[in-house]
């Protein structure tokens, strides 16, 4: 815990002088990144909630509402479902996900409309044959 700013003494010269302090006592020379420059995008407006945005995507963590979410899913799905290395995989993915958009129906999530329906695991069957046959 710090002092308390002693009276008479500007803010300014008293945070200083904790700084050097601490330089002295090398309470910042073990810090991550230590010696490396700050990221720096020159070319993006300043973001106030920058550190948060990095956060979640370091967590691997979402602000996507639920049925943002489903959509986003729902594209994946349907990459890696064309990209399965069977047919019977491929099916399952797209029967699992129509299983996801079937309740999303049934009692709607907060957010935006879903704008999706279930997909044809017939359709998506045939056109990864498709993609095999060439």
């Amino acid at each position: 815990m710090t002092e308390r700013k002693p009276p008479g003494v500007s803010f300014e010269s008293w945070i200083d002088r904790q700084i050097r302090e601490a330089e002295e006592r090398g309470d910042f020379a073990a810090l991550p990144g230590r010696g490396r420059p700050l990221p720096d995008d020159t070319t993006a407006a300043y973001d106030e909630l920058w550190w948060i945005k990095r956060k979640l995507a370091r967590e691997g963590m979402s602000v996507l509402s639920p049925t943002l979410a489903l959509r986003k899913e729902a594209e994946d799905v349907l990459a890696a479902a064309l990209d399965a290395p069977s047919e019977r995989v491929a099916r399952r993915l797209v029967t699992e996900l129509n299983d996801k958009i079937r309740e999303a129906l049934r009692t709607p999530p907060p957010g935006p409309p879903l704008g999706l329906r279930p997909y044809d695991a017939d359709e998506v069957a045939r056109e990864w044959r498709d993609r095999r046959a060439t």
